[in-house]
């Protein structure tokens, strides 16, 4: 009856020392963990694969909030259902879950909830993501890859081009890639 835990981070901003320090006060022998988006698949992550093959009957897997698991409310009841079909406890460190005390009736019902709560709060932040971006947009906020040429550089592929220069000869003569010229001369097209 081993105790395993796991961890997941988004972003590199996020710090994953809160929840691994954690999972070792609660008495984890073994700590997996992944930087990696909570919509991602479970497939995508190799650190909960390695950790799920590792449990057996009678393990107790630790996290320490059920959307560490995913935001989906289908993927969390899945997982959680196939944990418990193994035999396998699951603990969340906020005490809203404790399979191994809790009938399974609850612990359907709490899943169901925490998941629908994760999806929710998930769509709440894509949308206020894109709300900021759209208020960004209108205050002239460039998104994207800066550019990898001056001005200058554009306005000599472009003279070159008008007098029949192909994209080759001017991508060598310029020390750029025929993509960037072609680039180039299609935004001066559109413009």
């Amino acid at each position: 009856m081993a105790i395993f835990g796991y961890w997941r981070t988004s972003t590199s901003e996020q710090n994953k020392e809160r929840q691994t320090q954690s999972l070792v006060d609660s008495g984890c022998e073994r700590i997996y963990g992944d930087q990696i988006t909570g919509t991602s698949a479970y497939g995508e992550r190799p650190e909960l694969s390695k950790c799920l093959d590792c449990l057996r009957e009678g393990d107790t897997l630790v996290i320490h909030e059920l959307d560490r698991l995913g935001r989906s409310m289908v993927e969390m009841l899945v997982q959680v259902n196939g944990l418990i079909e193994k035999g396998i406890a699951l603990k969340t460190l906020d005490g809203r879950l404790d399979t191994a005390s809790m009938p399974e009736e609850l612990v359907k019902l709490v899943v169901g909830v925490m998941g629908y709560a994760a999806e929710m709060e998930l769509k709440a932040i894509k949308k206020r993501t894109s709300e900021g971006r759209e208020v960004a947009k209108n205050r002239g906020v460039k998104f994207g890859r800066k550019r990898a040429y001056t001005q200058q550089q554009q306005a000599t592929v472009i003279e070159m081009r008008n007098r029949g220069d192909g994209y080759g000869t001017i991508g060598k003569a310029m020390g750029m890639s025929v993509g960037m010229v072609r680039r180039i001369i299609d935004l001066e097209v559109a413009a």
